[in-house]
């Protein structure tokens, strides 16, 4: 006698495209735990302070009349760009920046092609080479102030030694040589950035295009421009992109040798920013300034990034 099986059949229950739940897996909370400190340290320290700094702009924020502070529109633009110092503030920030990176890539790219050929002491060499980097912006500003220094310093004195000058120069003292020395020192400093990231990016590159390139009959030059500068070049334009970023919000040398001295010929908008906060005591003026320095930092980048095309590598 055959005995059939009940055929059981299992329904799905649908659920209404409206009525959907969403809920979030184990490893989607474990993760966002794990990212939720690092989340609130940058909204805190990085988000918070830019936003309260946009309101402030559009405040008269002073510390001598904190009871009194009102919306004011774009008064606070309106007077800083309109100010008498704004127009060589400007351009100081121009100099500051274009001479600083120009010269620190320069530099920068000849030191990482001769730290890439293999030499006995390249590692202490390379420490030498790297060690300003490690160092405190201020704290470079510092020594520098002494070797710029008319009387004991060393800069002076092998000028002298050389019969280059007569008499000491006061090159801080001295609106003609003072923005000159602080880029001198910025560009020091900098060096030393271009050479890690470029150096890396030409150790990065495989010894078998070299190879292929030497067999095509391509010499030393030939090779340099058809095979190290394209393969190196994404670096290099992300390299310029940051230092251009960094240099202008880089008071630090500048606060540290002249502090926008003498008569404010050295200020840049950084350091013209502090300087409204320090001695003017506006802090809506201040935000303002920094506002500026956004706007002119995020137009850069947008048209920086077009036209190299650094999304692509620099594929042109």
């Amino acid at each position: 006698m055959d005995t059939q099986k009940p055929i059981v059949t299992m329904t799905k229950q649908v659920v209404p495209e409206g009525k959907k739940s969403f809920r979030i897996s184990k490893e989607g909370r474990f993760i966002f735990l794990c990212l939720l400190p690092a989340i609130l340290f940058v909204s805190v320290f990085t988000y918070y302070p830019l936003v309260r700094g946009i309101i402030m702009s559009f405040q008269n924020y002073t510390l001598f009349d904190l009871m009194n502070i009102q919306f004011i529109g774009l008064d606070n633009f309106v007077i800083v760009l309109t100010s008498p110092d704004f127009p060589r503030v400007a351009m100081n920030s121009f100099y500051w920046v274009f001479f600083s990176l120009v010269f620190q890539l320069l530099f920068g790219f000849m030191l990482a092609l001769l730290m890439r050929k293999k030499f006995r002491g390249r590692g202490i060499y390379q420490a030498f080479i790297f060690f300003p980097w490690a160092m405190s912006g201020f704290l470079i500003g510092l020594i520098w102030r002494w070797m710029f220094n008319a009387q004991f310093g060393v800069i002076n004195d092998l000028l002298l030694k050389t019969g280059l000058i007569e008499a000491p120069i006061s090159f801080l003292a001295d609106g003609a040589w003072a923005m000159a020395a602080v880029i001198i020192a910025n560009i020091w400093y900098g060096v030393a950035f271009f050479a890690i990231m470029i150096l890396a990016a030409l150790q990065s590159i495989p010894e078998e295009l070299y190879e292929a390139a030497a067999m095509d009959g391509a010499g030393r030059i030939q090779q340099f421009w058809r095979v190290t500068l394209p393969y190196i070049m994404p670096t290099m334009l992300v390299t310029i992109l940051l230092r251009v970023i960094w240099i202008l919000n880089f008071p630090d040398i500048i606060y540290a040798m002249t502090n926008g001295a003498p008569a404010g010929s050295t200020h840049i908008f950084a350091t013209y920013m502090i300087d409204k906060v320090i001695f003017g005591q506006d802090y809506g003026q201040a935000s303002a300034v920094g506002v500026i320095i956004v706007l002119i930092l995020m137009l850069f980048t947008i048209f920086y990034v077009k036209a190299t095309k650094v999304e692509k590598g620099g594929d042109f």
